[in-house]
């Protein structure tokens, strides 16, 4: 039932993302004059926490005022649980720009997911711990967002808000009171983050037609429908080039009389390109053609006599790319049978 293979890293990307957030804490040692004698780096690893304690029972000596193996920190992910609060359509899709080879996307709207973590500070000394502590508390209030590239492929980033949930301290001692300390500070953290289904690609991606049926009620079922309005993208430039004619006489700038050496292939209320400039037939006599100047935000110029006449149909609507300006050719129907349109079977029943 599942679909082919997909993988897009979500949930590593959020793993990495959370671990980037505390990767440069330091804490420093003042000697008795109030000078830094000591800068550290506070090392940062995935793991369970169990993993790291036992390697300092391992340690020959913690005793040191700056310790070789504390004050560290380790975090890792230990659960993921559905968001129901923040569920979208479930049949809605997400359109996107495929960033490798500039094609369209379709994916379905993601799904949310709550990722928890856990962050564990460990330390000898209870100053180092609160240095650490106090450098993470004041950003979360309780959230904190983080930018994250949930979709490289289709260049889909999202702010992700991790969660501060809550703080505990656990005072370890092991042998007698002097032999060995060890602090543990535990966050929580949760992360409200996406998952993306499979990311489809194809020409499906492209809307092609909007279609709106307006009704006397808003009980469909006993109401008549009256009206509906279709709206199709139509392209406002020749892509084909297909010089259907010429044009037999030159043509200024401001004549709205066209003259072509052959006008059996053109219709009225269509539009033509000559040039770089879009015009709109409106009559049609003999070889004559009237027009309307200047569409589609082109400028009315002078055409020398011998110019290709191109027709803007159909055929260039099909070409039209994903980021090229386009128009909309609009249809109005009027019924009054009171059928309904099925998206299911794309008919009246």
């Amino acid at each position: 039932m599942l679909s082919n293979y997909f993988y897009h890293e979500i949930l590593r990307k959020t793993i990495i993302a959370f671990g980037t957030l505390f990767n440069n804490l330091q804490i420093k040692h003042k000697d008795k004059s109030g000078s830094d004698f000591s800068i550290v780096t506070v090392p940062i690893a995935y793991g369970p926490i169990q993993k790291f304690l036992a390697r300092i029972e391992q340690s020959p000596n913690t005793r040191k005022e700056v310790a070789i193996t504390l004050p560290r920190m380790s975090f890792e992910m230990v659960g993921i649980s559905y968001d129901p609060a923040r569920k979208s359509t479930t049949m809605q899709t997400f359109k996107g720009i495929d960033s490798e080879n500039g094609g369209l996307t379709k994916s379905f709207m993601p799904v949310p997911y709550n990722v928890q973590f856990r962050l564990s500070i460990m330390s000898k000394l209870n100053e180092d711990a609160l240095q650490i502590v106090e450098q993470i508390l004041p950003y979360f209030q309780p959230h904190l967002n983080l930018t994250v590239d949930l979709v490289s492929s289709i260049g889909e980033k999202r702010d992700i808000p991790m969660i501060l949930e809550r703080i505990s301290m656990d005072d370890q001692y092991e042998g007698d009171y002097t032999t060995r300390r060890i602090l543990v500070y535990t966050l929580d953290f949760t992360a409200k983050t996406y998952l993306f289904g499979p990311v489809s690609n194809g020409n499906d991606a492209l809307i092609k037609q909007v279609q709106v049926d307006y009704y006397t009620d808003t009980n469909r079922t006993n109401a008549s429908r009256q009206l509906r309005y279709v709206a199709e993208p139509r392209a406002i430039k020749d892509y084909n080039s297909d010089e259907t004619t010429v044009i037999s006489s030159d043509v200024s700038a401001e004549t709205t009389k066209v003259e072509v050496s052959d006008s059996t292939q053109l219709i009225i209320n269509s539009y033509i390109q000559i040039d770089d400039e879009s015009m709109y037939i409106k009559k049609i006599t003999g070889n004559t053609l009237t027009v309307d100047r200047a569409k589609d935000g082109t400028i009315a110029v002078e055409h020398a006599s011998g110019t290709a006449v191109n027709v803007i149909n159909d055929s260039d609507d099909q070409l039209i790319d994903f980021d090229d300006d386009f128009g909309f050719s609009e249809y109005r129907y009027d019924f009054d049978d009171g059928k309904i349109y099925s998206t299911t079977k794309g008919t009246d029943v």
